[in-house]
């Protein structure tokens, strides 16, 4: 390969979205946000809850004995530690969860899902699932969805994130 100016210009532009690919970006980056933000904010205004409620309630709901030690939970949720317990912290003051020394551990906590916490996020299933489809899914046809879960594997594959697909081809 040859060193010269003209060479590594081209090949450094080579190595750069196009314009049109550069477009394709920002219009899914601005449209995702604008997504999120608009069932957040249902969320928000059906439940009471913030989306970071929901994902603590959603991870301990799924959790074996609806309990899991506050590392794991923040693994499950992609957040910092620090972050968590804040989080953490706030939703106790609500009642939506307790934390309780961990058994085999004493240096870290359980997260349990507590009676009323448990009680907000069910309530919150319903509105939410309606806010996710008249948002989201009813702007798609079938074949839509089916491309949209193949480019979101794809996409996933390439950051090296496990697959999170649940539509079932027939």
């Amino acid at each position: 390969m040859s060193t010269t100016g003209g060479t590594v210009a081209a090949s450094r532009r080579d190595a750069l979205p196009t314009s049109e690919q550069f477009a394709v970006w920002r219009a899914y980056i601005q449209t995702a946000e604008i997504l999120r933000a608009r069932v957040q904010a249902r969320l928000q205004a059906d439940s009471n809850l913030s989306d970071g409620d929901y994902k603590v309630l959603l991870a301990l709901s799924e959790a074996d004995g609806s309990a899991l030690r506050s590392s794991e939970l923040a693994a499950i949720i992609e957040w910092e530690r620090s972050r968590m317990s804040g989080h953490l912290g706030r939703m106790e003051k609500r009642g939506l969860v307790r934390r309780e020394r961990h058994d085999e551990d004493a240096r870290g906590s359980r997260v349990v899902l507590t009676g009323e916490g448990a009680r907000a996020f069910r309530a919150s299933m319903i509105p939410h699932l309606e806010a996710v489809k008249g948002i989201f899914v009813d702007a798609f046809t079938d074949v839509q969805l089916d491309e949209i879960d193949d480019t979101t594997t794809a996409l996933r594959t390439h950051l090296g994130l496990p697959p999170m697909s649940g539509r079932s081809r027939a």
